[in-house]
């Protein structure tokens, strides 16, 4: 199964990386925010690496 999006630098990352990347998917090729947001889930699914949750930027403890 292959991806049907270009990758930010041309190829997959490895899960290290794309663990670690908060974008894997080149910007340019979406017209949404929410349609980038989707493949991005996508993607991460596809590489086998936890997706983003809505409040991941929040801190944990009050």
């Amino acid at each position: 199964m292959d991806i049907k999006y270009k990758w930010k630098n041309g190829a997959p990352p490895t899960r290290d990386e794309a663990a670690r990347s908060e974008h894997l998917l080149d910007e340019s090729q979406f017209n949404s925010e929410h349609d980038h947001q989707m493949a991005e889930q996508d993607a991460r699914k596809h590489l086998g690496v936890p997706t983003e949750t809505t409040d991941s930027d929040r801190p944990v403890l009050p």
